[in-house]
């Protein structure tokens, strides 16, 4: 992604905080939460359509997707948490856009009425451990958000990006090589979109 692209979207972005748009400051924790919770396994891809500016960005580029926003599911001793590489959302003031690992709850809580999926992957529970470790490492070194969109730099990632990086580091290509390319009013490229993701047929699709 060139820098025009990214000016525009950091523009939108300071627009949506401005008037409030999509995007909350708090949890809410959604209805369906616990029926969620029930179907949940180690390794699961959550996926999320954002209802803000950004959300509407990648849904509206994503031409044959439904989502704007993926993570890992993994289960810690304290509970289910989501393993992201997100942007625009910190959790103290001066923190960066990275990887991190926050609750589920707060992950599927963070937009009014967002539309969730879970995907499992057709794979041994051994790779889905081993993709969730490499994950909490880049957790815990707060790998940067790639701003770049730049699938060739693994320094940095973006939230399909890290997901998919991360289970081929062990040893599974979860978008089968799909990738997507995108002829949009000043944005054009090859990126992993969601619907890359959701059209696997490794993936199979849970809730």
């Amino acid at each position: 992604m060139n820098g025009r692209v990214v000016t525009i979207i950091t523009l939108l972005l300071w627009l949506s905080s401005i008037v409030n748009v999509g995007c909350t400051t708090q949890s809410h924790t959604p209805k369906y939460y616990n029926e969620l919770c029930s179907q949940l396994h180690h390794g699961d891809l959550i996926f999320r359509r954002g209802t803000g500016v950004v959300g509407r960005i990648v849904t509206s580029v994503d031409g044959d997707g439904h989502f704007s926003h993926v993570g890992l599911v993994a289960q810690l001793d304290s509970g289910w948490y989501v393993l992201h590489a997100v942007p625009h959302e910190p959790d103290f003031e001066g923190d960066i856009d990275r990887v991190k690992c926050e609750p589920l709850e707060r992950f599927v809580g963070r937009y009014r009425n967002a539309d969730i999926g879970l995907y499992r992957p057709v794979t041994d529970d051994s790779v889905k451990q081993v993709a969730v470790e490499h994950g909490l490492r880049l957790s815990s070194s707060s790998c940067p958000f790639d701003h770049d969109y730049d699938l060739e730099d693994t320094t940095r990632l973006y939230c399909t990006e890290f997901v998919e990086y991360v289970y081929r580091l062990a040893g599974v290509t979860l978008s089968q090589g799909r990738r997507s390319e995108v002829n949009f009013p000043s944005m054009s490229g090859i990126y992993i979109m969601p619907s890359d993701l959701t059209h696997s047929t490794i993936l199979e699709p849970i809730y």
